[in-house]
């Protein structure tokens, strides 16, 4: 993919992956186009990057897509690569009552939904160029659920599935479908976290995002550091060990939570 004659569309764009792919992809020379729902995130930015075009959008929104697409397309008529990158994390326990439907929806909302609605969007405009991608951003925790994040590892996971679909749907097109599958990694995700993940277990976000500007100039169909493949494979031949290995993190994170309400 020739990334220095592209023109980028990244969501959530302001912080974590995303920001450090703005940082990297101008180093590529890429034109960038990137969202979030908070604009300050955004305008510091916009300060640090004075090229990047920024849109406050929210992909939990249909409004929002709709508002943005009209937008983009008709600013950046050579928009030829999304990257649904925008994501939420959240610690959760299922039978924590205090969470209500619309609240417990939210990473479905953001992870999921959003990505497909953005895809399905943009697509028709993708394929009338001459090569276009759809970048998907998943997770390790797509092949081995993570207890103490039980819908954010369910929105992953139907990201994994929903690109490998989407990729043989599209094959006889223009338009590459790619995914990018990080491990753990050290960004503001796990900002107000009663319990901080061990920062040997996390990579670097500027390794991971190298990674991914390899894989995305290769046209690599996934995108992810050499760990994911091993976790790939023990999810095939271990899955119930490799669940039970992270669910001592959901104990101590209830055990908190009991201790907070008492």
């Amino acid at each position: 993919m020739d990334l220095k004659n592209s023109t980028i569309l990244i969501t959530g764009g302001s912080s974590g992956i995303g920001l450090e792919m703005v940082k990297q992809l101008s180093e590529q020379d890429s034109k960038i186009i990137i969202t979030g729902r908070n604009l300050d995130n955004l305008k510091e930015t916009k300060k640090k990057f004075p090229e990047v075009h920024i849109f406050q959008s929210d992909v939990s929104k249909p409004q929002d897509i709709e508002e943005l697409y009209k937008a983009v397309t008709t600013q950046f008529p050579e928009l030829n690569i999304i990257i649904n990158n925008a994501g939420l994390m959240r610690l959760i326990d299922v039978q924590d009552q205090t969470l209500d439907l619309e609240n417990v929806n939210r990473e479905i909302a953001t992870n999921l939904s959003g990505t497909v609605q953005m895809t399905h969007r943009f697509l028709p405009h993708l394929l009338r160029k001459k090569s276009a991608a759809i970048v998907n951003v998943s997770s390790a925790i797509a092949f081995m659920p993570f207890t103490i994040a039980p819908i954010y590892s369910a929105t992953k996971a139907g990201i994994h599935a929903y690109t490998q679909a989407l990729r043989l749907q599209l094959e006889e097109t223009n338009v590459k479908v790619l995914e990018i599958i990080p491990p753990g990694v050290n960004t503001n995700l796990q900002n107000g976290w009663v319990i901080q993940p061990k920062e040997s277990q996390m990579m670097d976000v500027d390794k991971m995002v190298n990674i991914i500007i390899k894989g995305l100039s290769k046209d690599k169909t996934e995108i992810m550091p050499p760990l994911i493949r091993v976790i790939k494979l023990a999810s095939r031949l271990i899955p119930g060990l490799l669940i039970r290995f992270g669910h001592g993190e959901f104990k101590n994170f209830k055990k908190i939570n009991h201790n907070n309400q008492n």
